[in-house]
């Protein structure tokens, strides 16, 4: 079975997919950013042997290049990449144009950046180029969002990561299939995480004609399929989970 590096993987839908793929016999690394004590529950949750934690700020280069270098030496081969770890939608995160201070605006766009598109881009570098060094077919899925499309007025900055995000992914597609590394990306609408529990209201479970938000098991077994070999024909697709809740042309 492959190896599985999944980031932001303490809580929430980076903790669904890493016990998805403990649960399919895979051998996970579980990164976190900064919840240390929540990723040490995600990896004492993990059924079967060889998981490992590994933390690390993905806004920095050498972080990056050292977290995927561990999962590498610790699983014995990397050979799934999960891009999740991402600075999210909050209160605190929050910068409309209208009302942010321009220093605000600035700092927020930054870390934003740094985190959900470069860091993905670098450690996503840094697994694939393990993976061609060994000759070895591999796996890269970016947990994007529908905000990309959407828009996010209040959030600006993520809904434009999570666009680059997409794009790099069907970039990496093109470029990385002859080495038999296929990509995919998944745009999640708003899911029921522990993080935004306070914020479903009735206006929100509204938005899809199902009346419910998502789950995080159900964007795990999104990212579970298309991290198969079954899946490989789907490298450059961006698969929505919204429960249609937002339609795109």
């Amino acid at each position: 079975m492959s190896g599985v590096l999944v980031t932001g993987a303490s809580r929430g839908i980076g903790r669904a997919v890493a016990l998805a793929f403990a649960a399919g016999g895979h051998r996970v690394a579980v990164h976190y950013g900064h919840r240390a004590a929540d990723a040490e529950e995600t990896l004492a949750a993990l059924p079967g042997e060889g998981h490992l934690l590994v933390g690390g700020d993905l806004a920095d280069p050498e972080e990056a290049r050292r977290i995927a270098e561990e999962a590498e030496a610790g699983l014995a081969g990397v050979g799934v990449l999960v891009n999740n770890a991402a600075v999210a939608t909050s209160p605190e995160t929050a910068h409309p144009v209208a009302s942010v201070s321009y220093a605000d605006w600035q700092r927020i766009w930054r870390r934003t950046l740094d985190v959900n598109l470069v860091g993905a881009a670098n450690l996503s570098y840094c697994v694939a180029r393990h993976l061609i060094e060994r000759g070895a077919p591999g796996r890269i899925v970016n947990i994007g969002s529908r905000g990309a499309f959407r828009g996010e007025p209040d959030h600006p900055a993520y809904g434009a990561s999570k666009a680059a995000l997409h794009a790099f992914g069907q970039s990496l597609a093109v470029s990385l299939a002859p080495h038999g590394i296929a990509v995919t990306s998944v745009a999640p609408g708003f899911t029921a995480t522990e993080r935004v529990a306070d914020r479903i209201d009735d206006a929100l479970l509204a938005q899809s004609p199902f009346g419910r938000v998502g789950t995080p098991e159900e964007v795990a077994a999104a990212v579970v399929y298309l991290a198969s070999a079954e899946a490989t024909w789907a490298s450059g697709a961006i698969l929505d989970l919204n429960g249609a809740s937002h339609l795109r042309m």
